[in-house]
């Protein structure tokens, strides 16, 4: 059978800490009162209370952090967004010569008709 992650709140997490680290408590003794089965998270609790205090247990934001707003950019002008459509025109224009061409080159090589 598979295990039940546990997740403890904040207020739970300091008050274990500072039972073991201010109050003296045996880990063991904590652990069984405040219904904390592992005791590598108890370790790490006390550990990171020891070097940084409340601020240390408090929950960290998970994920990808958000952009911040410096890095947004400033909306397009008009000017700017034909540029943008010029160049991307002018990469599909030569694609499109560069594909003509080797059909063409193709066509003399096997001798027949380009079929295009």
């Amino acid at each position: 059978m598979g295990r039940t992650h546990n997740s403890y709140s904040f207020e739970t997490k300091l008050a274990f800490a500072r039972m073991v680290v201010d109050g003296g408590a045996i880990l063991t003794d904590a652990m069984v009162a405040y219904g904390v089965v592992s005791r590598a998270s108890a370790q790490k609790w006390c550990k990171a209370y020891r070097e940084g205090g409340e601020e240390a247990l408090k929950p960290k934001p998970k994920g990808r952090p958000k952009g911040s707003p410096a890095k947004q950019k400033a909306p397009m002008t008009r000017e700017e967004e034909l540029e943008i459509r010029v160049r991307k025109l002018e990469a599909e224009n030569a694609y499109l010569k560069k594909l003509e061409a080797l059909r063409a080159e193709e066509a003399l090589r096997t001798g027949s008709r380009p079929r295009w």
